[in-house]
């Protein structure tokens, strides 16, 4: 969340965790700040500029020790959905002993 408020100027409209899927995490951002200084043509109306912010994001968790896959997609605004490696979620449960 600071990551995000440190690119953005304000928190993540939502994070939630995956109902069936420990691994997934999904960032929700309804009308993400980039896409409001950019003007799409008609015919590229399902481009999504703000589709790169899972690459800034993947690298981030990535190169903290978190590895995992980011996927954007339009869904309640703009979503990132994080999978992360088995073993994050291993070391976690390591953690928290459970």
């Amino acid at each position: 969340v600071n990551v995000w408020k440190a690119l953005f100027g304000k928190e993540a409209d939502k994070l939630e965790q995956a109902n069936d899927d420990d691994k997934t995490y999904y960032i929700i951002e309804k009308e993400p700040l980039i896409n409001a200084y950019i003007s799409v043509p008609k015919e590229n109306s399902t481009l999504n500029c703000a589709a790169f912010t899972g690459g800034i994001v993947e690298a981030i968790l990535t190169h903290s020790g978190f590895p995992a896959k980011v996927t954007v997609h339009w869904h309640k605004g703009t979503t990132l959905m994080i999978k992360f490696d088995e073993a994050v979620i291993a070391r976690d449960k390591t953690l928290d002993g459970r």
